[in-house]
């Protein structure tokens, strides 16, 4: 799988290594990071680099041989699961390690592989043995010869067929990519935007946990000020507007000033980015041009179930158009409550109206009090939901087990093996679900190692992290919003499909899809957060202990979908930025922001403020170039699945099992198409358009009553 990096976002897909982890261990000898001997210490990446470039030099050299096929497609994933194990290691220390010394580490080791991985992919010798590993398909099993197309159409469009001038242009871009992606969510972490407010009594107070206390001189009220004479100064506060808090502040203060400061600050941040993104897709728009491709779009969705970019900006369309009448009624019943609340001279709904009048429109319409609907999903028992439902639907159970000394980079973090009473272990999982300083502010899964066959009785069983930013002082103290618990359940349907399925080879392993396929399971999982057959079983008061009452699920489930038209636009409008910038020629004399403005403008009902550059910190720009309308996608196959499959009783045996076998185990290993089709029945999830395949919306427009 040596071209996947520049098609996955990493912290979803990544790759493995040959690496025999136990998912228990009888004696608590010392260890490394993660397992690995090597990372005692953060000088231990270096060694794990020359260890997979010896490795990998290796099976080069027997391949180079010409051995017989499926012995070329067995050392070829080799190669990869030496390589990427790294690669993924790497990556996940970047994100959460509190070492600043392993994180650097981990920087370089990230960099000098991809530098690797470029050689691997222009090496002759191994596109050549793929090439007639393909051609003698009769000896490969059905996987095998799936995974010899996959590599040879990865070498492709890595440019092995290009002369060597181009050839060392494509890597030089690669790696420009490569750092300009890094530079670009870097630049989110160091520059998340700032107001300041004054006086202090326009924030509430139960925000100002977010804040920093600021002075300037001031002649104000005495209740205001600190010092005396002339050194008295006028307190205020300084907000960060980082997504998380900049959303508290949206839907919590009622100053419409401060609203509108934090709105603009928050989305106008951080505006080093649109220098790093023009410089991005100019790099983007150039390999896709040496590749042969007229566009990025159309060299990233190669081998996608859409096809090509046109099919994806008609079904964006479509799907635009389906939505906009409900988004439309949804606008005006916000705009007539705001009349109610402030005056009926209200002219205009602005955006940073939005977040604060639907809470309160949500509360008053359904009783909701979301710190009393916080106070039933303490993390603990979310936890405990979750191993419930894995064994309900799986028959499974997720034990947690000792780590070695060294194995953490956290104290927060847990590790938990998955069992099955007949299979034996199936995979480990990292959970490091806190926040805390200087850890990326991201909720993600991260596989450290996928599932493998090494021979008929040795399986390597797949190793991930799942990451997520919870607030609280302890782990037993955090309690979760509900839309956390969304989060939470999305993350874990990745963890899940990387942790069930058991692919003959890694480049095939858990998440290593199609890109617009990658998002269903985590999709999936979501609907689990707002079912009370399963809420039931484990959502308990968390000083009581009493169970979470019905009509309160009834309520959030009523609040999600009074607005849930104006989500899906803003979705689809996410959606079709990510494909006009990666459409968009250099040449083109629209820079990036008119670019967002003229889509928000025609797309949504809400207004584009002018100056801000929102999509600066829209990471999926560098995680899933020209691919966040897979997120769409993975919405309209995830409500077809429920439907079909899980809605009469999400808890059912067999149900679990139709989703195990039929879905999570193939991984990568089967074409999208036929695992939907084999799941819910031929034509109810997929259809054809202009050459590509696009979801049914039936079930997704019936749920959100988009059909009238």
């Amino acid at each position: 799988m040596l071209r996947l990096l520049s098609r996955k976002p990493a912290a979803y897909f990544s790759h493995g290594r040959r690496f025999q982890h136990s998912a228990t261990a009888p004696l608590l000898k010392e260890t490394g990071l993660y397992g690995f001997d090597h990372l005692k210490t953060a000088k231990g990446f270096q060694r794990m680099v020359d260890d997979a470039v010896e490795r990998s030099n290796e099976l080069v050299n027997y391949i180079s041989g010409m051995p017989p096929a499926p012995e070329i497609i067995k050392a070829m994933d080799e190669i990869s699961d030496a390589v990427c194990t790294v690669i993924d290691s790497a990556e996940l220390c970047r994100h959460t390690h509190p070492d600043r010394e392993f994180v650097r580490e981990a920087n370089e080791a990230s960099l000098r592989l991809n530098e690797y991985l470029h050689y691997l992919n222009s090496n002759p010798s191994l596109y050549n043995a793929i090439v007639r590993a393909e051609q003698n398909h009769h000896l490969l099993t059905e996987e095998a010869l799936r995974a010899a197309r996959h590599l040879r159409t990865d070498l492709e469009k890595g440019g092995i067929h290009l002369s060597p001038e181009k050839l060392d242009r494509v890597n030089q871009l690669n790696i420009d990519i490569l750092q300009l992606c890094r530079e670009f969510n870097e630049n989110i972490i160091t520059d998340p935007g700032r107001v300041d407010i004054f006086p202090v009594s326009r924030i509430p107070k139960q925000l100002h946990h977010l804040t920093k206390a600021i002075y300037r001189p001031s002649s104000f009220s005495p209740t205001t000020t600190v010092g005396t004479g002339s050194n008295i100064k006028e307190k205020g506060l300084r907000l960060t507007t980082e997504p998380n808090s900049l959303c508290s502040i949206l839907q919590l203060v009622s100053d419409n000033e401060v609203r509108k400061l934090a709105y603009i600050a928050g989305n106008s941040a951080p505006r080093a980015n649109l220098v790093v993104l023009d410089k991005l897709l100019s790099a983007r728009h150039e390999l896709s041009e040496v590749l042969g491709y007229k566009t990025y779009s159309e060299f990233a969705l190669k081998g996608n179930m859409a096809s090509s970019p046109e099919v994806v900006v008609s079904f964006l369309h479509e799907m635009s158009k389906m939505v906009r009448p409900k988004a439309e009624e949804e606008f005006k019943k916000i705009l007539d409550f705001k009349r109610g609340r402030i005056g009926q001279s209200v002219e205009d709904l602005e955006p940073w109206d939005e977040a604060y009048f639907t809470r309160m429109m949500k509360s008053n319409a359904h009783n909701l009090d979301y710190s009393t609907v916080a106070s039933f999903f303490s993390l603990p028992q979310c936890i405990e939901g979750l191993k419930f439902l894995s064994e309900s639907l799986f028959g499974v159970k997720f034990r947690k087990i000792p780590l070695c000394p060294g194995e953490s980079w956290h104290p927060d973090v847990l590790k938990l093996s998955i069992h099955h009473p007949d299979e034996g272990d199936l995979g480990c999982l990292y959970l490091d679900l806190k926040s805390r300083k200087g850890k990326h502010p991201i909720c993600a899964h991260f596989a450290i190692k996928g599932g493998r066959k090494i021979s008929d009785t040795d399986y390597q069983i797949p190793v991930v992290a799942l990451v997520c930013n919870f607030s609280g002082s302890n782990f037993q103290s955090v309690r979760l919003h509900h839309s956390d618990v969304e989060t939470l359940f999305h993350e874990f349907g990745h963890a899940l499909h990387s942790l069930l399925s058991r692919t003959d080879y890694q480049h095939f392993s858990g998440t290593r899809v199609a890109l617009d396929f990658a998002e269903t399971p985590s999709n999936l999982l979501e609907y689990y957060a707002w079912d009370y057959r399963f809420l039931r079983t484990f959502s308990k008061h968390y000083s009581t202990g009493d169970p979470i009452p019905e009509n309160m699920v009834k309520s959030l489930l009523g609040a999600k979908n009074m607005f849930a038209a104006t989500e899906l636009q803003r979705q689809v409008f996410y959606a079709l930025v990510d494909q006009e910038l990666h459409t968009q020629l250099p040449s083109s004399p629209k820079d990036s922001i008119s670019i967002v403005a003229d889509l928000k403008r025609e797309h949504m009902c809400w207004g584009y403020v002018e100056g801000t550059c929102w999509h600066t910190r829209f990471s999926h720009l560098v995680s899933y170039g020209a691919g966040y309308y897979s997120y769409l996608f993975a919405k309209c196959f995830a409500a077809t699945i429920w439907q079909k499959v899980l809605h009469e009783d999400p808890l059912s045996p067999d149900a679990g099992s139709a989703l195990r076998f039929k879905l999570l185990r193939h991984g990568g290993a089967k074409d999208p198409a036929i695992i939907l089709n084999d799941l819910v029945g031929e034509s109810s999830a997929i259809r054809n358009q202009n050459g590509g395949l696009i979801p049914d919306i039936t079930s997704l427009a019936e749920e959100l009553t988009l059909f009238n």
